[in-house]
């Protein structure tokens, strides 16, 4: 079991109160967009709507982690890897990954007390277990929706698809990457931080939507 050495007490505690009040916002504010989501998902991959996925929490334990279903199910690809051609996403599905709507169903979670509004994303077995020394620090906070190691590689999928091996390019370059950034946010954590990360957030896909609206029109 890792040991919670990162945060002190008061630390978390006012870290799950800007948990509870934001994503308890959220989760009214943004029901609506999640209801017809999970709609078009159902239809769209004509499975359950909601995905439910085991990963590594905090100090190591599994939790559950739902998302909007954008993939369909596949015997054939068993890779843990996505990169943004795979044929398992559907068309419908690309456009809720990329404005992360499919991601909505987390603010469920970080009010149950799984996730946390930002922290490193929550990892699979075989990756998050690899952590060694001063590196297993990040587990001893909450898995979280968005923070530094995932804005710098918001893109990461277009950047796994244009490797030679995907695979091998997340394990050698991105992923040691991700270690180190997800380490830097947990050792220097402050509450200041985390407001930071979700203002750059919100910021990130207003404007990624501005900029797709933009295209829209340019191509016209």
């Amino acid at each position: 079991m890792i040991q919670a050495v990162g945060l002190s007490r008061r630390q978390r505690a006012a870290k799950r109160a800007l948990d509870v009040v934001v994503a308890g916002v959220g989760t009214v504010v943004t029901s609506p967009l999640m209801a017809a989501g999970f709609v078009v998902a159902t239809v769209d991959t004509r499975e359950w709507g909601i995905f439910t996925h085991i990963r590594v929490g905090r100090n190591g334990r599994p939790v559950r982690v739902h998302k909007l279903r954008t993939m369909r199910s596949s015997t054939t690809h068993t890779t843990t890897v996505t990169t943004i051609d795979d044929p398992r996403i559907t068309r419908i599905g690309r456009q809720l990954r990329r404005f992360k709507i499919d991601e909505l169903p987390q603010l469920v979670d970080v009010l149950v007390g799984s996730m946390s509004l930002v922290g490193p994303r929550p990892d699979v077995t075989g990756w998050a277990d690899r952590l060694q020394g001063r590196d297993q620090i990040i587990l001893s906070v909450r898995p979280g929706i968005t923070g530094p190691a995932t804005l710098a590689f918001r893109n990461e999928e277009e950047v796994l698809s244009r490797a030679a091996d995907p695979e091998q390019h997340n394990r050698d370059v991105i992923w040691p990457q991700k270690v180190r950034l997800n380490r830097n946010y947990v050792e220097a954590w402050s509450l200041k931080s985390d407001i930071h990360w979700l203002v750059r957030t919100v910021v990130s896909v207003t404007s990624h939507q501005a900029g797709s609206s933009d295209e829209r029109q340019a191509a016209r």
